[in-house]
């Protein structure tokens, strides 16, 4: 029913940024909550952000808060992850999620899943 498509992923240096973008199909897409998950090898998806529905409301997990910026524009259908002042623990594949009922904190929460799009932070 929603198809997320994460992009701008890739491969950058300890202490820079990086914006990853997430893009939604249809017209629902102002009325989900959003968050962003990554996934590391060997690792449990762990939550690392979330917006509500309207953006008025933002989540960050610890390990990212004061570096990391969840925004959304709804006119757009995008999704959006800026992440500054990056580390080598970063490193992984970054997941956006839609959830239709605005519970945000879990991965079960979520009914909509990306594909995932690769950080590599190197030291």
């Amino acid at each position: 029913q929603v198809q997320l498509i994460e992009s701008g992923g890739g491969l950058v240096q300890a202490g820079e940024s990086l914006i990853l973008s997430c893009s939604a199909s249809g017209r629902t897409f102002s009325t989900y909550a959003m968050g962003w998950f990554r996934q590391a090898p060997g690792n449990e998806r762990e939550f690392v952000a979330a917006i509500s529905a309207r953006g008025g409301s933002t989540y960050y997990a610890d390990s990212v808060k004061g570096r990391f910026t969840i925004s959304r524009d709804n006119a757009k259908n995008t999704l959006y992850l800026q992440m500054k002042s990056l580390k080598p623990e970063d490193t992984a594949v970054y997941y956006c999620a839609a959830s239709p009922h605005g519970w945000v904190l879990k991965p079960t929460d979520y009914d909509y899943w990306g594909q995932g799009t690769q950080v590599t932070v190197s030291s």
